[in-house]
This record gives structure tokens, sequence and C-alpha cells, in this order.
């Protein structure tokens, strides 16, 4: 893009574009004669850090003259995605910067796609926080997020002959302008050893810990502020680092190995996000984390909090800290043990104090993926804790002892140490016995809770359970991502829904307006243009007019990718023996990553692009269906797929899903909904209007039944020709090069077990997708309900949910 004539440039933009070349001289010793574009691109960025430093610093300064309670959110992921866009227009400087960035001869656009994408997370759960904060700033809540600075993040994802295959994330490896090393703020982390138990001069008896080894955690503090206020919030990650990074002495004695053996040691805490944790190594590397990062906080906050001039006993007052899932649960011991041995508290004081602090948000109803530590690891690397968990279960269990009247089997069932298959330490029951509220992330959800995993618990302390639906920030996920639409919206409605949702729904005025159609079309056609030109650029052919039915989520049997696929291969069967007619154009968009140790979800990867592959390359079929799998799957491309989405994919099993939130960015788009009654979407199909949502399945109560009566999946192929060959068809190796056996564990595990019922749901769906391609035809009626989509999305916003966390949970 050209430069701007000199001369022209308003003053605001003349001094951005002064700070932005003394950035590059002084912080990358560059000029602009030499400058490369990640030089640029780190002296644009550090221009903006500047603003967001002055907030934040302005922030923590009127919390603590106001003595005002912090939410600390504990996440062993932050999925925050790029900063440059979403910060310029947090704090309304998109244009100046646009424009100061052309008087530099460069395009912000061209910047922006020089970001790498942060590897602090993975999915829901790492988004959702990242959401939470963005919303706690935006109101102007005093807030600390607090996690790991994963030096790798979880994975690259490529393919290879279909293939998943995992490479190292160097998200790193250019540096990162955002974050602020804080080498005077580490803390110790010890690990290992043991303890003893002595007399003190009062009398009482004090244990002391003799760890093993120990390291240390450094801070990291990233800014993340408000939407056009004038206040920050503060993302803090921790990286490990040994007490000792280098024995001299080693070195000096040829041992070099040895001499750097505890800085290896150390920082691999840090390195990857979810180690594989199939092998022993792996869940001890995973524990590690988990108590690396929360006694990294925790400390934090208690210097913190005496700093103000407070005393101990006032700490949770002082602090809400929220346990996102069960990976910080490990908390509950650490701040008993910090304020116990550390502090000399008495054991009933620092008990009160400790439930007064936590809250816990449970995420999963599967009940292996409840998180339980052995006995034998956790004693082994943390055996303080280990006594401590002991002596909190004990004075939980006379509770609970004392509500039943003595039940042995609510005793077994709600005591933290699990006795099945050698014992255990569940870290939910933990947490529970810790926290003064437990919240679920949607009504469904928080119900299945309270009947399922937590049901014994929810009998006797039903106080303590609320519900609270996910919520998405529209800034990124509409704002930032869907600027057409946003323009579109501006124009209409004003520009005040991008703090206040719920005014989408003066959107329903103009459902009935063609010339507010045609705008609403337009704005979704560029977005589908744009993915069609990226698709193009690497060798895939996308018709921007065809229907885009996107599925793009964490791979997971229970979110049944496999079912869409099922429904990919019976379409392609219509087609080639021509039993459908006229059909309707599709493309059907992928993506996702599966954990590193998970075979089935890779197998399922696999098939997808298999399948894909067959299809694109099939004269018979290629014009009017397409399959597309988007490599490494993240929130920079979830911003350019949301907008172009037409048919968004929510298929998990019912009861499976806890919430979702893609279903939520999918909605505010505009995008039309197939989907179960399952986590969110049961209220996004409530809100949004049964005739503008696409329902088929079981329920929960549905698929409970089933499992309690036995499900015999053979019965569904009896009675179902195109399903028997749609498997037969995988079967045949026709999509594997004539390789039969590739997909047998796929096909055979849904014809003999068919745990997540897809089987079972796929008459039901395939009746859906049939009224999705009624309703596509009618170019008015698939608009309008589009529009209402988004109409009645405002409830789903991050800010609605973090409102309900301050008043029902936080007290803040």
């Amino acid at each position: 893009m050209s430069p701007m004539a000199p001369g022209t440039a308003s003053p605001e933009v003349q001094q951005i574009v002064e700070e932005i070349r003394r950035k590059l001289w002084r912080t990358r010793g560059r000029m602009a004669w030499n400058a490369t574009d990640q030089d640029w691109y780190h002296a644009i960025a550090r221009t903006v850090r500047d603003r967001l430093i002055t907030r934040r610093l302005d922030t923590e300064a009127a919390a603590e003259r106001a003595s005002a309670r912090t939410v600390a959110y504990l996440s062993a992921e932050f999925l925050i995605g790029p900063q440059l866009g979403r910060n310029l227009h947090a704090v309304g400087a998109w244009d100046l910067y646009r424009a100061a960035v052309r008087e530099l001869d460069l395009d912000l656009l061209d910047v922006l796609a020089l970001e790498p994408e942060p590897g602090l997370g993975n999915g829901g759960l790492g988004r959702l926080a990242a959401c939470f904060m963005e919303s706690l700033a935006t109101l102007e809540i005093p807030a600390i997020g607090y996690g790991i600075r994963y030096e790798y993040g979880i994975f690259t994802q490529e393919f290879e002959d279909g293939w998943q295959v995992e490479r190292p994330d160097h998200w790193l490896s250019a540096g990162n302008p955002w974050e602020i090393r804080r080498p005077e703020l580490t803390y110790p982390v010890r690990f290992g050893g043991h303890t003893d138990h002595q007399t003190d001069a009062r009398g009482r008896v004090r244990t002391i810990w003799h760890p093993e080894w120990e390291l240390r955690g450094m801070a990291f503090d990233t800014p993340i502020v408000g939407h056009k206020v004038s206040s920050g919030n503060l993302l803090r990650l921790w990286r490990a680092e040994a007490a000792e990074a280098f024995d001299l002495a080693r070195f000096n004695a040829g041992d070099y190995w040895g001499a750097v053996r505890q800085a290896v040691r150390s920082e691999t805490i840090s390195k990857i996000l979810y180690p594989n944790d199939e092998p022993a190594a792996g869940k001890k590397l995973r524990l590690q984390q988990q108590y690396f990062f929360v006694t990294c906080s925790l400390q934090d906050m208690i210097r913190r909090h005496l700093r103000s001039g407070a005393s101990i006993e006032e700490f949770g007052d002082r602090y809400a800290v929220q346990l996102n899932d069960t990976h910080p649960a490990i908390a509950v011991p650490e701040l008993m043990r910090l304020l116990v041995d550390e502090h000399d508290l008495d054991w009933d004081t620092a008990w009160e104090v400790t439930k007064q602090t936590f809250s816990y948000t449970n995420h999963t109803l599967l009940p292996e993926a409840l998180e339980t530590w052995s006995v034998r690891l956790l004693g082994e690397l943390l055996p303080r804790h280990l006594e401590l968990i002991y002596e909190i279960n004990q004075v939980h269990l006379d509770e609970v002892r004392v509500r039943t009247h003595g039940n042995e089997e609510k005793i077994r069932t709600l005591s933290i140490i699990g006795e099945e298959n050698g014992r255990s330490v569940r870290m939910a029951n933990l947490a529970a016995a810790a926290s003064h509220t437990i919240n679920g992330v949607s009504q469904l959800h928080t119900d299945l809770v309270k009947q399922s995993v937590m049901k014994d618990h929810h009998e006797l302390w039903p106080e303590k359970y609320v519900a609270i639906t996910n919520g998405v920030t529209p800034r990124r996920f509409l704002r930032f991502a869907n600027p057409a639409q946003s323009r579109l919206l501006d124009k209409t409605i004003g520009r005040a829904w991008d703090t206040d949702l719920d005014q989408l729904t003066r959107l329903e005025e103009h459902v009935d307006d063609p010339a507010f159609l045609d705008e609403w079309q337009e704005a979704q056609r560029r977005a589908k243009r744009f993915i069609a030109a990226l698709a193009s650029d690497r060798g895939i052919h996308v018709d921007p007019s065809s229907m885009f039915d996107v599925l793009i989520k964490r791979i997971h049997e229970y979110k049944r990718q496999h079912l869409m696929l099922l429904h990919i291969v019976a379409r392609y069967n219509a087609i080639k023996a021509g039993n459908l007619a006229d059909p309707v154009p599709r493309t059907f968009i992928f993506g996702g990553k599966a954990a590193p140790g998970y075979h089935m979800a890779k197998l399922i990867i696999k098939a997808i692009n298999s399948v894909g592959a067959m299809i694109n390359a099939d004269p018979d079929v290629r014009d009017v269906m397409r399959v597309v799998f988007v490599p490494n799957y993240n929130v920079t491309s979830a911003q350019l797929i949301y907008p172009a989405a037409d048919l968004s994919e929510q298929i998990s099993t019912a009861g499976y899903e806890a919430s979702g939130t893609g279903n939520m960015k999918f909605a505010m788009n505009g995008a039309l909904t197939i989907g179960t009654l399952d986590g969110a979407n049961v209220e996004i199909r409530d809100r949004v209007g049964e005739e503008n949502f696409f329902l088929f399945g079981l329920d929960a109560d549905e698929v409970a039944a089933k499992r309690t009566e036995g499900h015999d999946p053979t019965a569904f192929l009896a009675g179902d020709d195109e399903l028997a060959a749609v498997l037969d068809l995988l079967d045949s190796g026709y999509f594997t090069h004539g390789d039969v056996d590739l997909l047998k564990p796929l096909t055979d595990s849904l014809r003999t077990v068919d745990h997540y019922l897809v089987l079972a749901d796929f008459r039901a769906y395939m009746e859906a997708q049939a009224a999705v391609d009624a309703a596509w035809v009618d170019d008015h009626v698939w608009t309008k309900a589009s529009i209402l989509n988004a109409a009645r999305s405002g409830f789903f916003s991050s800010d609605r949910a973090i409102r309900e966390y301050a008043e029902k949970v936080w007290k803040v």
C-alpha cells in the first residue's frame, strides 16, 4: 500500500509514527532502511504496550487505595490469541495506527499477519479464560490471571498422508513484545523429600518439610486492557528455572551434562502444555506443572496482600481465587501449607480462610476426566501436601458423617481419597470440599453435575451450586473478527453494541427490510470470499457461493466429528448413485487437534482427510462437495472461519459437552446451528427460536436411558441400508488406496460398541441435514434466520457471565 502524502497526517498520527521509529531504534537497534518485518512488528507492538501498561498501573493503584477484592483466576490455559489487533481496538487506536503504519509505507494487516499465536492454550477451557480476562478488564473488576508461560505451547499440527503429526510450537522464537520479564518476582518451588514434626516453644507441633530439590518460578506479565475504558488487568505467567542453573565445579571436572542437569530438570516443567500423560513420567510432569504454577501464584498473592498492610487472616477478604477446573486444585493444600507452616496460623483458622478464598468451576461430565492422582505419586512429589490432604479429608468426612448419620456409602463416594484400583486423591472432591461456590458452565451442565458426578456432594451442600452459562467476548469474535458485519451493525444500531450485546435485539426491526438483508448477505459473502482465496493459495478450490458447513473443535469421540463424516459419505454415495437430484453445494470445513496419545481421535482425522482427498478429486461430485481440514486450528484461523460459516455443527452426544463456546461465536456471527440438546445448545435454541435451529438426536435423559438399557448398534445397522452402505464403503479400502484394515478400528468401534451413540443418532441427523438443504434454497428464509441468530445472541456475551460470577460467586 502506498504511503500517505507527506504532511497530510494528523498530529496524533505523526506522534505515533515517531514513537514507532524510536522503539525501532531503542529496542531493536534498527533504522527504517534496514528494519526487517519482525523489527517493525515488535516496534509497533511495544508502542501499543506502553499505552496498556499505563492503564494497568492506574488500575492497580486504585485497587490498592480502595482495598478492593481482587479476582485471581487460576487456569492451566489462557488461549489469548494474537494481541496487536485486539489491543488497538481496545484502546480505540485502530484507525490512528492504520494511518501511522501507512505513513511508514507499511500495511497494518500485513503487520498483524506477522504475529505468532501465543502457545498458552488448546481448546475451550483456555479460550474461556481469555474471554473472561478481557471482560473482567472491560467491566473494570480488578483481576489477575495466573498460569504457565509454556515455551512450546501444545504442538503445531501438520498432516502427513492425512495423519496428524505434532511439531514443536516455536511461538517465542522471535520474542514476545507484550510480556514483561519480572526477575524480581521469583518464588521457590519444592518437590520430594520428607517431613518431620517438632514442638515449638509454645508447645505446638510444627511440621517441617525437607524437600529433595528446589527450583524457581519467575513471573512474566502481560497487560490485559478493557475495551475503551481507562483500566487494565494483568496476566501473570510463570517460567520454571533452576535455583542454580550452572554447576561450575562439575563443569570444570568434565561432567558437562551434570553441570546443567538441574537447569534441564527444572526448565522442563514449563516447556509444554499438557505433556502426554500415558507414560508415568508424563503423569509426574503434569502434577509438577500444576503445583508449580499454583504455589508461585499463591505466594505472589500473599506477598501483595501483606504489602498492603492487611493481616494474613484477611487474605480471603482480599482475594477471590477461582479454580478453572481441577488442574489448579492442588492450590487447596498449598494455601493451607503456606498459612499454617509459613505464616503460623492455627489449622482451624487457616481452613476457614481457605474456604472463604476458593471457588471451583466444573467443566466436565466425564467421570474419567475428573482428575485423580495416585497417593504414591503425590506423596513422592509433595509429601507435606499429602499429609494436609489427609487432614482436610478427616475434617471433611467428619462433617459428612454428621450430615448423613454415618452413611458409609456416602462417606466412601465423598472421600477425597479413593480406594478403587489403588489409593488416589480425587481432585474434584478436594476442590468441592474447600470451595464456597461450585458452578457449572451451562444450565444443562449444572443440572447434570448435580445429578451425576457431584450428586452426593450436591445433596449435602446444595447451597454451594450455581449455574453460570459461559460467554464469549464480542470484541474479538465479532468486532475484530468480522469487520464487514461490524460496520453494518454500527450503521444500523450504533456502536455501543460491543459492550452491551443485548442491543443486537434491535436488528429484529430490520429482518424484513430487503436492503438490510442484501447488506447482511454481502458481509457474509465477503468473509467467504476471503476464506476461498486463502484456500486457493494452498491449492484447494472452494466455491464461496456454496454452503460453508463447519465443525471446528478439539477432536474427541463424544464431539462426534465422525458423525459428520458419515453424513459426508452418505451424501457422496447418493450423488454418485443419482439419488440426490440438484444437490445443494456444500463445503465441509473441519478443524481441531487430537491429543498426541488419543489414537482413535487421530484415526478420525485420518479418515476425514482420506475421504476428503477422494471427494475433492472426483469430477462427479467436486463441484457440489468439498472437504477441507484446516491444519493447526487456533484463534487466528477461528477469527476467519466464524464470520464465513453458514452452518455450525454442534453435534456432540447429549449430556457430554459442558457448554461449548464455539456454538456461541457462530451464532453471534449469524451461522445457523444443527445440533443436539447438549451444553449451551439448549439455551441457544431457546433464545434464537426453535425455527432457527436444526435439532436432532437423543436428549441427555434418553442417552442415560440407553446406557441403562444397553445399546445394540447392530439394530440400527440392520434397519438402515444407507448407514450400512456408508460403513461398508469406509471398510472397503475405497478411500484408503485399497487398505481395508486402516479404518477398521473406527468402524468396528461403531459396529460393536458405539459408546457415543453415533449410529443411534445417524438417521435423525440425516433428516435434519435434509431440512438444512430445504432452508438453504430459500434465500430470504435463510438470511432472516441468520440475522435472528445474531440478534438474539446477546445473552452469550462473556460480560454477562462475568457479572454473574461477580454477583453470585466472588462478591466483588
